[in-house]
């Protein structure tokens, strides 16, 4: 059986007045709404040819027909037509990179938040990994008699805090002394590269203080391999539950938990780091809870070989075009605030 242009026609009816009203359509409706040229009896005829062969589907016996996963992948591979950013939206993601930030966690953050306005959806954002191995810069600062704060600075702009905890805080010109000396020490270091040398001889630098290198080195440790971590961020969790789709209580409360497994979110976003932009459609997804959803992931890049991951979650019928449409300009965008970044470490 052929997929002739007519069933074509029909098939990116059904989908585009499915995305539109999330209810099953007849052959009297596509035959009033899209004006094709054919009575509604042919389409009838046509729609069960393209149900046989998998490209729709009938939820109920007395329903019409809504895409199936295979359309949709059709759809966005093949029939989709490309849509260009409106000037709203140019205006709203500029607004993004047009701000003082000088910090990428932040970026990130607003990042997502700007996405999920844009789209309705959920979004989920990997930050670049590679910028966050090295020190930058390392500060103590006393919060009271007994705790000291540790800030951490690593490449691309990442801060990192831990609060130490103390039998009796020094003075604090002293913790400034210190965290001079760490700075000096451990600037431009990966936490690999703290060998047993170089604790030597902070040991030596810092003998008057010996009693509270530990604690200190311990914080750095741990704060280290907290930003080696892949670090997401999320925004619009909360949009799904206005799609009818997820009117279930169940299916809600199912993907809800899926989105709150970190593990999870990390892997589905790993999956896409080599490609500049993919496109999963219910189905195709691993995660069981997440297959009556569709995941659009695009790929930015800070330098030659850093990569951070921009996901797009919502139903299967959501509107595919516009979505990458958003998703490759704050892609462009997100790249000239990071190069920005990059090159100011580079001048520092």
């Amino acid at each position: 059986m052929a997929l002739n242009d007519r069933k074509i026609q029909i098939l990116q009816a059904i989908i585009n007045n499915y995305i539109e009203t999330a209810e099953p359509v007849g052959s009297r409706t596509i035959a009033k709404k899209y004006n094709l040229g054919i009575s509604s009896a042919t389409i009838r005829n046509e729609m069960s040819d393209l149900e046989e062969m998998g490209f729709i589907l009938q939820p109920h016996a007395s329903s019409g027909r809504i895409p199936s996963d295979m359309g949709y992948r059709l759809y966005v591979d093949h029939l989709m037509q490309k849509k260009e950013l409106g000037e709203e939206e140019q205006r709203y993601l500029q607004s993004i990179i047009s701000r003082d930030i000088s910090q990428i966690d932040f970026l990130m953050e607003e990042t997502a938040k700007a996405l999920s306005v844009l789209t309705n959806y959920t979004t989920i954002i990997s930050e670049p990994k590679g910028q966050r191995t090295r020190m930058k810069q390392i500060r103590l600062i006393p919060l009271d008699s007994v705790s000291v704060l540790l800030v951490i600075a690593t490449e691309g702009n990442f801060i990192k805090n831990h609060v130490i905890k103390m039998g009796c805080v020094p003075t604090e010109e002293k913790i400034f002394d210190i965290g001079f000396c760490l700075n000096r020490l451990l600037q431009g270091c990966a936490l690999r590269e703290i060998d047993t040398l170089l604790v030597a001889r902070m040991q030596e630098e810092l003998w008057e203080y010996r009693e509270l290198l530990p604690p200190i080195l311990k914080a750095i440790e741990t704060t280290m391999r907290s930003a080696e971590k892949v670090q997401l961020h999320m925004s619009g969790t909360k949009n799904i539950l206005a799609f009818p789709e997820f009117a279930d209580i169940q299916k809600a409360k199912s993907l809800f938990q899926a989105l709150e497994e970190k593990d999870v979110l990390v892997t589905l976003l790993e999956e896409s780091k080599n490609n500049d932009l993919q496109v999963l459609i219910g189905s195709e997804n691993t995660v069981q809870s997440m297959q009556d959803c569709s995941v659009i992931t695009a790929t930015y890049k800070m330098g030659d070989n850093t990569r951070g991951t921009i996901g797009i979650v919502g139903p299967t019928r959501m509107d595919y075009s516009q979505v990458i449409s958003v998703l490759n300009g704050m892609v462009q965008n997100i790249e000239k605030v990071l190069k920005n970044l990059s090159d100011g470490d580079k001048n520092t």
